[in-house]
């Protein structure tokens, strides 16, 4: 049974990158992107960010935000860009940025959204994950700002239920 943190790793190390064209499956009634569907893809990165970091499966604790900024239509392109925002002992935020991407390359913000994934060992109970080495001032900025959500989470979860 592991009981400290694996060695601490980069953001760079677990960022993930992933591009859809939407299809007519992905649609809803009026011809854009349904928004289940891009919270499924969102949620798949994520889990995929969560588990570059900290090597183990992960699951899905919450979703702070999901608020479309942009539509995305038919045979559009979207790139969805995950990476670790800050870690606790066994959670991780990950920011997912979902990009709605014309043919000249030109990038829209569609959602931003921030996930809090739990690493599970092979109990599937939660266990520890590694630091986060910070290298740049914006990887820091958003350290900060993921541990003031994680204390706003742990206040809003005080007064749920």
């Amino acid at each position: 049974m592991q009981t400290t943190a694996p060695q601490a790793k980069t953001v760079s190390q677990s960022l993930t990158q992933q591009v859809q064209i939407i299809m007519p499956e992905h649609i809803n009634g009026y011809n854009r992107l349904f928004g289940g569907k891009l919270m499924e893809w969102i949620d798949v990165v994520a889990g995929v960010v969560a588990r570059r970091h900290s090597n183990r499966n992960v699951t899905t604790v919450s979703v702070d935000n999901l608020h479309f900024k942009e539509a995305a239509y038919l045979n559009s392109t979207m790139v969805l860009i995950g990476r670790v925002t800050y870690v606790g002992n066994t959670s991780m935020e990950v920011k997912v940025d979902t990009f709605v991407e014309s043919l000249s390359g030109e990038r829209k913000l569609v959602n931003r959204a921030y996930l809090v994934m739990v690493a599970l060992d092979e109990q599937e109970r939660p266990t520890p994950v590694p630091r986060l080495l910070l290298q740049t001032d914006e990887e820091r900025a958003e350290w900060e700002n993921g541990r003031r959500r994680a204390l706003l989470r742990k206040e809003r979860s005080k007064h749920e239920y």
